[in-house]
């Protein structure tokens, strides 16, 4: 798990955006309806998987608002990396180094991306992996790591399933998938491009949306519900 308030230890002071943030969520209320909360579903493409030496590429995003994805406000951007060699954004992403040549590099876009979530609870399919990136440059450009509570899907799926199966029964881990596309199709939901950043994060918002309705009707109403019986996120990432 990653915490989103250790600051980074070699700023003097953060930026006032990370100390905006932090103080939005110092006191933070998990107990009213669902409804109340503004969701940033979050996408990100990378040159591979590893949080040392890999890079954001491109970052895609949608804001849920009285739990209806709000298709004008969205966040979608290349990002040029430091090393334009990597051959796996090509064979992964379809995303060429000529296509990234042109674009901002993180230092440019970081602060806007950080702007647009606001105060915004954020959700992703797999939301560590992206957080773990998101926050890794947030502590090197910004002076410290986002606070806002995170939501995964995956987690939402697993709970869904097991909520289905009823607490005697356990699932064949080997019979499912929670590939995010897979799971669309499972739950006949929109399809949309998969490995493109806005797209795969206009899927995750669909399937979240999906997921709180079934749980809403289980009698889960508010936020801290949702934490407690699923352990479908976490406050401290």
């Amino acid at each position: 798990m990653f915490n989103l308030l250790k600051p980074a230890t070699w700023f003097a002071s953060p930026d006032p955006l990370i100390l905006r943030n932090r103080e939005f969520f110092r006191d933070f209320d998990q107990s009213r309806p669902l409804a109340d909360y503004t969701f940033v579903v979050c996408d990100t493409e990378l040159t591979g998987f590893d949080r040392n030496h890999d890079e954001i590429i491109s970052i895609g995003a949608v804001l849920i608002r009285d739990l209806q994805i709000d298709l004008g406000s969205i966040f979608n951007q290349y990002i040029k990396p430091r090393n334009l060699k990597h051959t796996e954004a090509t064979l992964i992403h379809r995303i060429t180094p000529e296509q990234l040549a042109d674009a901002p590099s993180l230092e440019e876009v970081l602060p806007a991306f950080v702007e647009f979530v606001g105060n915004g609870l954020m959700v992703g399919h797999f939301v560590e992996l992206d957080l773990g990136f998101l926050n890794k440059a947030a502590r090197k450009l910004l002076g410290g790591t986002l606070a806002n509570p995170a939501i995964d899907t995956i987690r939402m799926a697993r709970r869904y399933r097991q909520m289905l199966l009823g607490p005697f029964r356990e699932e064949d881990e080997h019979s499912v998938s929670y590939v995010l596309e897979d799971l669309a199709r499972e739950y006949q939901l929109p399809s949309f491009k998969p490995h493109d950043a806005l797209e795969d994060a206009i899927q995750t918002a669909y399937l979240f949306l999906y997921f709180l309705k079934k749980f809403r009707k289980g009698g889960l109403l508010t936020l801290k519900d949702i934490y407690q019986a699923g352990r479908v996120g976490s406050l401290r990432y």
